[in-house]
């Protein structure tokens, strides 16, 4: 009975991923999302399924035309999942498009929220902390680090949790929103966080040249040597809990955060708080 179930070749899964991977976003849309990225990748495992059965492929590929979003990196599992679920279907399993629409449904809100914050808010920060470090006095090895590096594991990473989800099913995405992955998620978390710290203590310095004179001239208080004396670095601590502040409690976006820092700066120059260092 197993030589007589249908199987979906590896080629086909590979063109499947590689649609995914390229077209995730096609058609990108406010209404859509990444629906027709999804349909797309579904295509070529269902002409698969169901050769030369027209009506069968058309029903069938109704189940993917549902609004579809998520995070495309981590998403690549669901899409995994789907193509064995959508196996299971060919061979007689009790498996309809509604089952499948409601698998999707349900993961693609969790596996968002765990991708942002893994990929975008944690993998992303600790590479570019890397790259922005190997690119002291402008050498261009931190970019092609970051480029190379990145693309590599985009590519093997969604392609591994593809495969991963087809083999596994929904085992493999139980793993993703499970115990075992939350923990994975928090250690990976704390590493990013010392990352970003990290990089926050290399990369910025906030400073102030306010200072005040007497009637002869002289300096009696320069604030920034004052604050050194009670806390290095405390004005860099005070902008970073400010961004923080903004973007996490205030839910100001990262474009308007930097306006903002931009706008304190230029009247800090202007009131002669902050000295840019520019000779006219």
């Amino acid at each position: 009975m197993d030589a007589e179930k249908k199987r979906i070749s590896h080629k086909t899964l590979n063109k499947s991923f590689n649609i995914w991977f390229w077209g995730a976003l096609t058609c990108f849309s406010q209404e859509h999302m990444q629906t027709f990225g999804y349909l797309c990748s579904m295509l070529p495992i269902i002409k698969e399924l169901y050769p030369n059965d027209n009506e069968t492929q058309t029903n069938n590929i109704k189940a993917y035309t549902a609004f579809f979003n998520t995070n495309p990196m981590l998403g690549s599992v669901i899409i995994g999942a789907t193509a064995s679920l959508e196996e299971a279907r060919a061979n007689g399993e009790n498996i309809d498009g509604q089952t499948i629409n409601d698998m999707r449904a349900g993961l693609m809100g969790p596996i968002a929220g765990i991708g942002d914050s893994l990929i975008d808010g944690t993998l992303i920060p600790i590479l570019l902390g890397i790259a922005l470090g190997m690119s002291r006095n402008g050498s261009p090895v931190g970019a092609i680090f970051y480029i190379i590096v990145w693309d590599l594991i985009a590519y093997f990473g969604q392609r591994f949790l593809y495969f991963r989800g087809y083999k596994l099913g929904d085992k493999a995405v139980g793993f993703l929103v499970g115990k075992q992955g939350k923990a994975v998620r928090r250690a990976i978390s704390i590493v990013g966080g010392m990352v970003v710290g990290g990089v926050l203590a290399t990369w910025v310095n906030v400073t102030t040249s306010l200072q005040l004179r007497d009637n002869t001239g002289h300096v009696f208080l320069d604030l920034q040597k004052q604050l050194d004396g009670i806390f290095p670095g405390i004005l860099t601590v005070i902008v970073t809990l400010f961004c923080w502040w903004l973007m996490s409690k205030k839910h100001v976006s990262a474009i308007w955060t930097m306006i903002i820092l931009i706008g304190v700066a230029f009247v800090g120059v202007v009131l002669g708080v902050f000295n840019p260092g520019l000779k006219y």
